[in-house]
This record gives structure tokens, sequence and C-alpha cells, in this order.
């Protein structure tokens, strides 16, 4: 079908003397052309745009892209009614297994890593840092789960799914209906720049006053060092989350909008209310204070039961039971995020050009082989699927998201071709090619608001170009 023939990329590497206005002019035959997750003939679309007035919109591969032009409702309609249906017996099981493995992990190693069985310190060393490892796995993959719940996937039982969700996230510091409410409006915002609360790109002015730079100087800038990109990265990994959670550090900024009111001057950031666990915080409503206060009971339930054992059981084992493995579901859920949201190939759109079926096709699915389908429940496999109808559960997704490929054609983002490896290589990828957004250069009409990542890096289609004031 048409949704699998993937087009080819024009090489990510540019000259950096190439003029940004012939952004479509063949590659190099030394530069190696790769696979599109999504895009159209260049030849194809030209006489469709200048029918509607438009100007070609080129993403960051030097492709053309085409906004899509299907609905909600041929998405929903290609779907087998059998993959809607929810069972809580069989997601009940999976919480068992999972809960389950983690603990068989901890009895093992408790009971036979030690220095009686054995005597070698680096290997003790080594294979309790494989046990972080592992519990770190199975504890995103309860994450997924009391994600599953927070969308109602879980059940048709919503007392359950908040029952099993509270529980399961409020064991790993989340607060589970704080962030069940926020990442229900990133589902409703996705992809526009204005609203989304995950993950939103910096406009070209919003990246230029963060390097201290005017518009016009971006062009101009150096590179990027690899060992800078390479920091941000490990910081994005281990403190994202709790960034995020404190400060609402990846999402929007326009508060103001707030339907209450409670939004006015507020600004995210450190001790500016704009957070997940303050019922004021202008990310929720006033109706919404009990669900958030309960959600900062979990937290306070967990932290005492850690208190607990670190207390009675040491704090070094307490680090190494739980607060390692803690750090490594932080960096899974902080990279699938990411990697969900972020490539080079994906638009975002200005509030007047965005419609739900738009930004729900500005993600992207991947690929992470064992661990992704079966410790992750395919939360990696079948994302965007999950923007369209986040109530179907994760083990129907894969059904459901051959279904909808018929419907979105080449609109549907897959870099699943690269494998688990692909995973890692897309997140450097990502991190040196996606800095900012801007329409592409000369864009006119409804063009001007979609948006493709451009950067410094002398990766991919350069910047516009724009004249000093």
């Amino acid at each position: 079908m048409s949704s699998t023939a993937l087009p080819k990329r024009v090489a990510l590497h540019r000259n950096p003397t190439t003029d940004s206005s012939n952004v479509s002019a063949s590659p190099s035959p030394l530069d190696s052309p790769r696979h599109s997750p999504s895009s159209t003939s260049l030849s194809s679309m030209g006489s469709d745009a200048e029918k509607e007035g438009q100007s070609k919109m080129i993403d960051t591969y030097g492709n053309e892209f085409k906004i899509p032009d299907y609905t909600i409702k041929q998405i929903r309609d290609a779907i087998p009614a059998h993959c809607f249906e929810r069972s809580a017996v069989k997601s009940l099981s999976y919480v068992a297994r999972d809960i389950a493995v983690i603990a068989s992990i901890f009895y093992v190693f408790q009971n036979f890593v030690t220095p009686e069985n054995v005597p070698s310190y680096p290997l003790r060393f080594a294979l309790w840092g494989l046990y972080t490892i592992l519990q770190g796995l199975f504890g995103t993959g309860i994450w997924v789960l009391a994600h599953e719940c927070g969308h109602q996937a879980f059940s048709p039982s919503k007392r359950l799914n908040d029952t099993v969700g509270w529980i399961c996230h409020s064991a790993l510091l989340v607060p589970y209906f704080s962030w069940k409410i926020s990442h229900g409006k990133h589902h409703k915002a996705t992809g526009n720049i204005a609203r989304d609360m995950v993950f939103v790109p910096k406009t070209r002015p919003e990246y230029a006053s963060r390097v201290g730079k005017a518009i016009h100087e971006l062009n101009e800038l150096l590179e990027e060092t690899p060992f800078l990109t390479a920091s941000n990265v490990i910081m994005q990994q281990l403190f994202g989350w709790p960034m995020y959670l404190l400060t609402n550090v990846t999402g929007h900024n326009n508060h103001e909008n707030q339907p209450e009111g409670r939004g006015k001057g507020k600004r995210n950031g450190y001790f500016s209310g704009v957070n997940h666990f303050n019922p004021s915080s202008p990310l929720y409503e006033a109706k919404d204070a009990k669900l958030i206060l309960l959600s900062d009971l979990g937290l306070a339930i967990t932290g005492s039961v850690l208190y607990f054992i670190g207390t009675n059981y040491g704090w070094l084992n307490l680090l190494v039971w739980y607060g390692i493995p803690y750090l490594w579901v932080n960096h899974w859920l902080v990279a699938i995020t990411y990697l969900q949201h972020t490539d080079p190939s994906l638009p975002h759109y200005q509030p007047e050009v965005w419609n739900f079926a738009r930004g729900a096709a500005a993600t992207i699915d991947r690929d992470f082989g064992f661990v992704g389908r079966h410790i992750l429940h395919g939360i990696i496999e079948t994302h965007v699927l999950h923007h369209y109808v986040s109530t179907i559960p994760f083990y129907n997704a894969d059904e459901a998201s051959e279904a909808i490929k018929e419907v979105m054609g080449s609109h549907y983002r897959t870099e699943a071709h690269t494998g688990w490896t692909g995973f890692f290589k897309a997140m450097w990828t990502s991190a040196r090619t996606c800095q900012w957004v801007e329409p592409t250069e000369g864009a006119k009409g409804e063009s001007q608001g979609v948006l493709f990542y451009r950067n410094t890096n002398g990766i991919g289609v350069p910047p516009a170009k724009v004249a000093a004031n």
C-alpha cells in the first residue's frame, strides 16, 4: 500500500555556502540519500500549491511537505471495531506481570548478588548496575500502563483506570491526576506552537534570544560543538522530567489565555507557580484542585515509604534499589517523548493553521525491538495511532496502526526501518538538527503557518535569510 512506500531524503549535511532559495536542488553524487519518514515527490505537488495560492513547504531534509487533507472520521472508520475494545482482566494481567518481574529481580539480586556469592567487587558492582537498568526498564513499563489508565485505554471503568493509574504513577513519584490533565491538553493541541504541552520547539526569535543573537545573525553562527550537543542531551535526559513537572520547561508559555485568568503574568520557570503540584497553577482550572491535591498525596505517601526504607535499611541501599532505577525511568520517559515529537521531518503549526488531524500527524513511530514491544508495551512503535485515538489499548494498537496507514498515506511517519539502534541515532540527529522552527523561506498564505526545524550546524536546509533591521 502507498503508506509504506517511503520516498528518499536528500542528504542531511549541507554545504555551508548553499543558498537557501535553492532547497530542492539535487544532492551531490557523493551524498548518501536516506529514506524519508514522510514527504511527497517534489514534482507532484507544485501545481496544487500554486492553485491554492501557497508556496512550497520544505522540511529539514529538503523534501516538499503537503498538509494532511483527511478527516478524523476517516481515521476512526478505518479502524476495526474490535480494536476499541478494552479488557480490565487483560490490562491488569500486564500490571501483575510487570510487578512480579520487578519483585523477582529484586529478590534474585538481593539474595544472590552478595559478597558471599560474588566475592569480586567489580563484578558485583557491574551486576548491580545491570539491576538498575532492568528495574528502570520494567519501571518504565509500569509507567506506560499508568499512561494507559490516564487515557482510559486500560479498561471500560474510569474508577478502575484512575485507581490503578494513581497507584502506579505515585509509586514512580509521578503526580497522576496533575499529569493526566496536562497530558490531555497535549493531546488536544499536539503540534500547535502556542498550545502544546510537550517539547514545544523554540521559534526563531526565541532561539536567537536564548543564544544572545539578533534573528538575522543565526545564519552566521558557528556550528555548535558536538561536546555542547552531548552535554545538552545528558542534561535533558537527567533533569528533563523533574524540570517539566517543576517549571513546565518544555510546555507552552502562553498562560495569559487560561480561561479563569489565573495565568495572568505567569511564565514558566522556578517559583512562578507554573508547575504540576500547585492547585493554583495556570496549567489547571479551579475544578481540578482536589485532583491535584490527591496527586500530591500520592507523592507524599511514596516519599514516606522511601524515607522509612532509607532510615531502616540504609540510604545507599535505597539509592541502588530505587533511586538509580528511578533515574533510568526518567531517562526513558524523556527519550521516548522527545523522539515521538522531535524529528527533522516533523512540522509544527501556528494556531491559525493548526487543526487536530494535522497536529496528530506531526508525530513519528520508531522501533525499539524486543524491549519496545514487550517491556515498554509498544509506546514507541504505535504513537501516531495513539494521537488519533488514545483510548485504544496498547495490545490492539498494532492492528489499528496498520489500518490508519491506508488513510494517512505518505503523511504517516515512521523510522521503524532503522531498528532499535536507530532510536539512539535519532536522539543525536534530532539534537544536532532540530534547534528551532520557522516557515520555509518565501512562504506565502497558509504555508507561512507551517513551521519546520532549522539549525546552525550546517545540516539540511539552511535557515531563511533575514535582513537586519
